[in-house]
């Protein structure tokens, strides 16, 4: 009887194997071929989320559901990829880093946890490891550390610049590479539940336009990661603003310091990010312009990765929001940038997913809705959008994986 049961468990394990190999080759690291992000040999298409709040919230036992529900609903919706903070520097409220080199064990354990969620949800993660902007501490806290310490700066823009500050940064860096989970006993720089490390989330450099301060630091501050960390992908963390590459193309985006193709080019940066959120980059135009916009921003990004830069390209961040908006002009806003990338990863492009701004869960809308905030769990026709698009890119992933073993 024993036996028998044996042989057929063996045979049930045999026939998941064949039916669903990423199930049975375990839980590989995303690397990079080309212009596809690839997993477990095939290139990886996918559909993701930003939710940026769930580290502080995890770091706290007793809220830790709520982040466990928003990987359940992000689940539930097909969605494979997640972006969130690694950082939270300075102030008052839950820092991660509470000094240069000083940190919060209980919301390190947050991470932890949010690093385990991903894992048991199937969700590869997205990790920033500091702010462009003031929330959560950013340059602006690092530069106040650098003055706090001796350093002659003043402004913001010397976080890029400042061989003190640099320092505080690297160690960071290294803090969090290196840390082991307390969960799952994996350093994060050997867990491939992780996707990709961002140097910083929406850098800019506005008191150099020309480029060349973010160009020096991220060429320094790429290698630096990849000393440590050799199995994980890396990008910038750009919004995807050109500059002297593209300023006749688009002269109004030549101010604030970066440039989508000589940033990108940067050895070590494994893979493109553009951020896009029309109604605040054209306040005042009408919806049909910004769609129009939205849909040649993503055009020219994609062939820019594909036929320059020879890089995937991720959409790391997008939306519309609620505040002044209608559902349904977020819902064409939706339509718009998954269709593009669609388009791309249905004829083996380089756009790899579109990360919508933001997951919430139940009991999260009153500290962190800001008016682009989406509850997966309570139907609409936004997450029914977004549940097709998963379909539509896991679809492109599975039929590459059949194809890989014929």
């Amino acid at each position: 009887m024993e036996q028998k049961s044996f042989r057929t468990f063996l045979l049930v394990l045999v026939l998941v194997v064949i039916a669903y190999p990423e199930a049975s080759s375990g839980d590989e690291f995303v690397s990079v071929n080309g212009v596809h992000l690839m997993l477990n040999g095939s290139p990886f298409y996918a559909n993701g989320f930003n939710a940026y709040w769930m580290m502080v919230i995890a770091a706290d036992v007793s809220q830790r559901p709520k982040v466990t529900a928003a990987f359940q609903d992000a689940s539930a919706r097909g969605l494979t990829i997640a972006r969130t903070w690694a950082f939270s520097d300075g102030g008052d409220w839950m820092p991660l880093q509470i000094s240069p080199g000083v940190y919060n064990e209980q919301v390190f354990q947050g991470l932890d946890f949010v690093v385990s969620e991903a894992k048991n949800h199937g969700i590869k993660l997205v990790l920033s490891l500091v702010n462009n902007w003031v929330e959560f501490g950013g340059k602006k806290q690092y530069v106040a550390w650098g003055k706090a310490q001796g350093q002659t700066v003043s402004a913001d823009d010397d976080f890029f610049t400042n061989e003190v500050i640099k320092g505080f940064y690297k160690n960071h860096v290294k803090t969090v590479l290196t840390r082991r989970n307390t969960i799952t006993g994996i350093a994060y720089m050997d867990d491939p539940t992780i996707m990709a490390w961002e140097l910083i989330n929406e850098m800019r450099c506005v008191s150099d336009k020309s480029g060349k301060t973010v160009q020096a630091w991220v060429s320094e501050m790429a290698p630096y990661v990849k000393s440590i960390d050799r199995k994980h992908l890396l990008e910038v963390g750009l919004e995807g603003y050109y500059g002297a590459s593209r300023s006749q193309q688009y002269p109004q985006y030549f101010q604030v310091g970066t440039d989508f193709i000589e940033n990108n080019q940067v050895p070590g940066i494994d893979f493109a990010t553009v951020h896009t959120y029309t109604e605040q980059m054209f306040q005042n135009m009408p919806e049909a312009d910004q769609l129009s916009f939205l849909n040649r921003w993503v055009q020219d990004h994609i062939h820019d990765a594909e036929n320059t830069l020879h890089k995937p390209v991720l959409f790391a961040e997008f939306g519309k929001t609620l505040k002044g908006y209608t559902i349904e002009q977020r819902d064409r806003t939706f339509n718009a940038m998954y269709s593009g990338v669609y388009s791309s990863a249905s004829r083996g492009g380089a756009a790899a997913a579109a990360l919508f701004w933001q997951v919430l869960s139940e009991g999260t809308e009153s500290s962190f809705q800001d008016g682009y905030g989406i509850v997966l769990s309570r139907p609409s026709s936004t997450a029914d959008i977004i549940a097709q698009q998963s379909s539509r890119m896991n679809g492109i992933r599975s039929m590459l994986a059949r194809r890989g073993r014929l």
